[in-house]
């Protein structure tokens, strides 16, 4: 068989986009697949949008503690909604010419705007025309979930794919799902003025989260004046009048009613494997995504998944990650298997809540023996200055000082989380972070500070003590 191409790749999102790079940098002959524009959820839809609305009603809220900061500007503070929204777009429309086809184009990639359709293990077709590749690369990413409830259909529903198209915010907002796009929106469109309603299957807003660490955004949640009904589900949506009705229900089923002028549906993703034809290429799939093994081929030899499509992580940064691996599994003879000990993410409310490894409570059922340290926000002086008090730092590590978890709430917790991860990755134990000179007053030093507790513990306790008591007493 005459091939079109070494590697086509399906799908022009984050795992799209570096797989499609890094078989052309192998030398591969590439063609990189895409039904719409490239970028994928996270420019369009996702991290791009969210981040820059987030930031707008960051700072419209801190024009309202001016006073806290010593300034009085005299000025009554205001925003004009149609220019937040399109402050946004505009945003997306700059990194959007990152991703561009003329930049993969130059990179050799022959970059093809259509829907793909496998017709066997090497062949798709394109709107009629075939396609033969020695190997496939599917990275079709994933799309809003929304949940088969009674009358959700029948209302003008929102989900991260269209809110962002507002012109006009409504005046009041229900958002179903406590997860991380659910609650950065809240917080957005609280900030702005908007009533915020989260309702929530689960007995808590953000399930995945440490608790402790969750309990603290939860309280700055509540502050900001959003109403959080947990442990509820919504089983019906009616139109009254120009508002929506939700009906909740709760496990005793009892029900309540919330009304909002919009909802956001924010419930989790579904990966994209429809329409593909894949079960014609004999690749496995379900309601899930396609399967994979440790290596990220799917149950055809010569066809790859990686990105949302797969998991079991739904984040940009691992389906980087697993297009690095995908791309090297495709082309080179030795394989590598995927390696989630160590995965990172962050939400991005304000504060932020960031983590990497075991919560403290999955520590615990897995380890007999473990040891949890803390620094507050309020204790480090560059959160001080910067009127950022609320917040912490928390590790957990096992008997040996390694590291299981770490979890931060607070400014730059995103930002900050990575000394962990480093750490973590490269099997550092807790005094490696604690011996490392860190520079003040940043807010880095809560990671020192809450390592520096594992020395203090160890000094205070055991034979290390009475070492250091012997010591001073011949020293004096």
């Amino acid at each position: 068989m005459r091939y079109d191409y070494d590697v086509v790749v399906i799908g022009g999102g984050a795992a799209g986009l570096v797989a499609a790079t890094g078989t052309a940098a192998l030398g591969a002959r590439t063609a990189l697949v895409e039904k719409s524009k490239l970028g994928g959820d996270c420019t369009w839809y996702g991290c791009i949008p969210s981040k820059s609305l987030l930031k707008s009603a960051q700072v419209f809220s801190l024009t309202k503690r001016f006073k806290e900061f010593g300034i009085s500007a005299g000025v009554q503070n205001s925003y004009d909604p149609v220019l937040v929204m399109s402050h946004v777009r505009d945003v997306i429309k700059k990194i959007s010419t990152h991703h561009s086809a003329a930049v993969f184009e130059k990179k050799g990639i022959k970059v093809l705007f259509e829907t793909p359709k496998f017709l066997d293990h090497n062949t798709i077709e394109l709107k009629g025309k075939k396609i033969y590749a020695k190997r496939f690369i599917i990275a079709s990413g994933s799309h809003p979930m929304v949940p088969p409830i009674e009358g959700l259909k029948d209302i003008n529903y929102l989900t991260n794919e269209n809110v962002f198209d507002l012109e006009v915010l409504p005046k009041s907002l229900a958002v179903l799902g406590g997860g991380p796009i659910g609650m950065e929106l809240s917080l957005a469109f609280a900030r702005l003025g908007v009533e915020v309603s989260i309702i929530e299957m689960f007995d808590r807003l953000m399930v995945r989260e440490d608790k402790e660490v969750a309990d603290v955004l939860i309280d700055e949640f509540k502050a900001e004046g959003i109403k959080i009904y947990t442990g509820k589900k919504a089983v019906r949506f009616s139109k009254d009048g120009g508002m929506v009705s939700i009906t909740l229900e709760d496990k005793d089923k009892k029900q309540s009613a919330v009304k909002a002028e919009k909802i956001l549906v924010a419930v989790g993703r579904v990966a994209n494997v429809q329409g593909l034809d894949l079960e014609k290429a004999g690749v496995k799939y379900s309601n899930k995504g396609v399967e994979v093994d440790a290596t990220l081929r799917t149950s055809t030899k010569n066809i790859y998944a990686c990105g949302d499509v797969s998991g079991p992580y739904q984040f940009s940064h691992m389906a980087e990650y697993q297009a690095v691996i995908a791309v090297g599994n495709a082309l080179l003879p030795f394989k590598r298997k995927v390696d989630y000990s160590v995965v990172p993410w962050c939400t991005f409310t304000d504060p932020e809540v960031a983590r990497v490894g075991l919560t403290e409570d999955e520590a615990r059922a897995k380890y007999k023996e473990i040891k949890v340290y803390r620094s507050l926000y309020s204790g480090n002086d560059r959160a001080v200055t910067d009127l950022e008090e609320k917040g912490l730092a928390k590790v957990i590590i096992d008997k040996k000082g390694y590291i299981l978890g770490a979890h931060i709430v607070g400014a730059s917790a995103g930002e900050i989380i990575h000394e962990y991860v480093l750490a973590k990755a490269s099997k550092l134990k807790i005094g490696n972070l604690s011996s490392a000179i860190h520079i003040y007053p940043t807010l880095a030093q809560v990671v020192k500070r809450s390592a520096d507790q594992y020395y203090i513990e160890m000094m205070n306790t055991g034979w290390l003590k009475w070492l250091f008591r012997l010591m001073l007493k011949f020293l004096r």
